[in-house]
């Protein structure tokens, strides 16, 4: 594919074509399906209790975060600054770019000789219709000992890409895994 600016690149993944899966399955009560999600992505208030933990120690932990729904993924977890333990973030040089909320910044985790890199991510100036997750941070569940919502430990979205998170109240099937690529 030819080097487009950001814009262009943009563009481009919010007009690729998607798929549906042929089977989707059905929520039973208290559950969503993925499939109900909208796209765009929509942020909304999260009211349950957020926690990640890594080498021993909480990194993480809010009753004031935000998620991020869109079709076919789980959803995406987002900390306020204030709730997460900032010294044990590294900042990195990696990012990547989302149609909708523009460019992630990452982190490597490094707490008690333990490392997990691009195990967090903020966006720190998302594009319109985003601001409220500004300066927020999402971690991949599959990179750090354990994430939980409502007490319930999550499992990470399929795939290593994704940061969407599992839970029991969560059907699908879910993006992220080999042959989900036009989700």
């Amino acid at each position: 594919m030819p080097e487009r600016s950001t814009k262009a690149e943009q563009a481009y993944w919010r007009e690729h074509s998607r798929a549906r899966p042929v089977r989707i399955e059905t929520p039973g009560p208290g559950q969503e399906s993925v499939w109900d999600y909208p796209r765009p992505p929509r942020v909304e208030p999260v009211p349950e209790r957020l926690r990640v933990d890594f080498a021993g120690v909480t990194i993480a932990d809010t009753t004031r975060g935000l998620r991020v729904i869109e079709t076919a993924g789980p959803p995406v977890y987002y900390f306020p600054p204030e709730d997460v333990k900032r010294q044990f973030l590294v900042p990195m040089r990696h990012t990547t770019l989302c149609e909708w909320k523009g460019t992630a910044r990452y982190f490597t985790l490094g707490v008690r000789g333990r490392e997990s890199e691009a195990a967090a991510w903020a966006y720190p100036g998302p594009d319109a219709g985003y601001e409220a997750i500004a300066g927020y941070v999402g971690f991949h569940a599959g990179r750090v000992d354990a994430c939980y919502v409502a007490g319930e430990r999550v499992q990470a979205q399929p795939g290593d890409y994704y940061g969407g998170w599992t839970t029991s109240r969560i059907v699908g099937p879910l993006k992220g895994g080999t042959g989900t690529e036009r989700w």
